[in-house]
């Protein structure tokens, strides 16, 4: 590679600089002090640099040219390029490049407008949403009822292979974290009743709350946390990749293929860890009112027979697959709006979490109001 060179040549109120040579990164310091010392006691005020001799030319010499120039042309001189490559005029333009977006100042407005219009976009993005989870839905109603004339679309493999992620592997998860929670329910109830001498209704406390309320939410909100992202997650990158476009173009449905065989074995997962996670609140509450109470296991055991029915249990059962299915609707949906950024990703990924768990307690609400109301 030739060595950079600069010679400085006079012919009058001109100034003529010859650059030669390879003006590159790897020359980049070379290049720095030959145009700081041609730069050095200047008194013309025209100064044309020749870089017809050049014989290579990048980003980083084309900058130091262009610094050159913007520097004299502050000091009222003029500064010319002589070139014959074209390609040396494209780098010294791009490099000379003004129009750069700078993002508009923040403005004073009225905070009450603001607050406004921030309600009013979180409203249309809640119809935005409502619209994209009917939709996903319907095109699920329709692929299954297709599936009803031709089982195979119904992927069992795809479906046992969701399963065994879903369900299989949150049990030892979720089984730790009820057994934690029911032994703590029987401790702070224990703690107020024993004042009043009735420390035996712990039980009935710790029954009651635990399979028709705690061990159903806890559970979902355990399973929007670590199965619902995961659906975001996969989907998201899936749709970065392209490879959703690409089961598109082949024909193949993507409700059928990716969304539908992960909501069904998140319908079939999501009652069983509730059992799951019922017995071993209960097992937690038994223990701790064993250690705590000196409530011995058989009259735990028989106390909590009288407490509690099959209806109890169901309550909790039932509620299941519909927290299951509006789960896997919002990971699913949030997984299809990835762009093609990681930070769209990652939020994507959280909205789906907060947006399932808080759908998880809206559910709660309304099947309490309705056992409610049916006396159940």
């Amino acid at each position: 590679m030739d060595a950079p060179d600069l010679v400085v040549a006079e012919d009058g109120a001109l100034l003529l600089l010859v650059a030669s040579g390879a003006w590159g990164i790897r020359q980049g310091m070379i290049c720095e002090k030959l145009i700081n010392q041609a730069a050095s006691g200047l008194t013309h005020s025209v100064i044309c640099v020749d870089l017809k001799a050049v014989s290579l030319l990048d980003t980083s010499g084309a900058w130091l040219l262009q610094r050159f120039q913007m520097e004299q042309t502050a000091q009222g001189r003029e500064v010319q390029f002589l070139y014959d490559d074209a390609r040396f005029d494209i780098l010294l333009k791009e490099v000379n490049r003004e129009e750069v977006d700078n993002p508009a100042g923040e403005q004073s407005g009225n905070s009450f407008l603001d607050y406004l219009e921030s309600v009013g976009e979180a409203t249309r993005q809640l119809g935005r949403d409502t619209k994209d989870v009917l939709a996903m839905l319907g095109a699920l109603t329709a692929t299954i009822t297709s599936a009803a004339t031709h089982p195979s679309r119904l992927r069992p493999i795809s479906i046992a292979v969701q399963f065994q992620r879903s369900c299989m592997g949150a049990v030892p998860i979720v089984c730790l974290m009820s057994f934690l929670i029911g032994g703590i329910i029987a401790q702070q109830g224990g703690f107020y009743l024993k004042q009043f001498g009735a420390e035996i209704f712990v039980v009935d406390l710790s029954g009651i709350l635990v399979l028709r309320e705690i061990g159903v939410i806890l559970t979902a909100i355990m399973v929007a946390g670590r199965s619902g992202s995961a659906y975001t997650a996969e989907l998201g990158a899936m749709k970065m990749q392209e490879e959703i476009d690409a089961l598109q173009v082949t024909g193949l449905r993507v409700t059928e293929v990716l969304i539908l065989p992960r909501l069904v074995a998140l319908m079939i997962s999501l009652p069983i860890l509730v059992f799951l996670a019922n017995l071993a609140a209960l097992f937690g509450a038994g223990l701790t009112c064993w250690w705590y109470l000196d409530i011995v296991p058989y009259s735990f055991v028989t106390q909590l027979r009288a407490a509690v029915t099959i209806d109890t249990l169901m309550v909790g059962i039932v509620k299941a697959p519909f927290m299951a299915l509006i789960i896997g609707l919002i990971a699913c949906m949030e997984g299809m709006k990835v762009a093609g950024s990681s930070e769209s990703l990652g939020r994507h990924t959280t909205i789906s979490v907060v947006k399932s768990i808080f759908m998880v307690i809206v559910v709660d609400g309304v099947f309490a109001v309705f056992f409610a109301s049916i006396g159940f």
